[in-house]
């Protein structure tokens, strides 16, 4: 048996949880609902405010569908109840970021962007994701708040993605506590 696929998944109070004959699980909670639809080989059970997740064989495909399948699961009722951050800095001179309207503009050091001049990137806020940004600090803090792990995540990526840490000053947006390995620069000349 899968170790992870075993385990039970408990449903905390205040979470509706439902599964339907196609195999979609739906999530409800205070920070939203969430669904999705998992391998229809793989049966949900629900006994009270536990849920368990089983595979109908052994075969090796059906074991790694199984962890998946309650992996799934667990991330929709984690991201219903208390959601999911990821937490980027912003390192470098000049470089910074502010909140407009819902929009979060990022000042990296780009004065051309697509050939056209301009200061900011703009991205735009996704629906269920938050923003919010500290100024005030140092390193200047960006938090991406919201209920499914997988956008957290990829909205993160896209963040840092507009000016990763280059490794000679380590300037540039990376995940809080993200070691950014450091190249020593030219030595120079020596005397002839």
């Amino acid at each position: 048996m899968s170790r992870i696929g075993r385990m039970p998944i408990t449903i905390p109070a205040g979470v509706e949880f439902k599964v339907d004959e196609a195999n979609v699980v739906t999530v409800k909670g205070k920070l939203g609902t969430l669904s999705g639809k998992i391998d229809p080989r793989m049966t949900v059970k629900v006994d009270g405010a536990t849920v368990t997740v089983e595979r109908p064989s052994d075969e090796k495909e059906l074991r790694s569908i199984h962890g998946l399948s309650r992996t799934l699961i667990n991330n929709m009722v984690v991201g219903v109840s208390t959601g999911y951050t990821k937490v980027l800095e912003i390192y470098g001179t000049g470089y910074r970021a502010t909140m407009q309207g819902k929009n979060l503009l990022l000042y990296l050091g780009h004065s051309l962007v697509n050939g056209v001049p301009q200061a900011a990137l703009t991205i735009p806020q996704p629906e269920g994701i938050t923003f919010e940004v500290a100024e005030k600090v140092v390193p200047i803090t960006i938090t991406v708040k919201g209920a499914d792990k997988q956008q957290v995540g990829q909205i993160a990526a896209v963040i840092r993605g507009k000016r990763p840490p280059e490794p000679y000053h380590g300037k540039g947006i990376r995940y809080a506590g993200e070691n950014v390995r450091r190249k020593a620069g030219k030595a120079g000349k020596t005397g002839k």
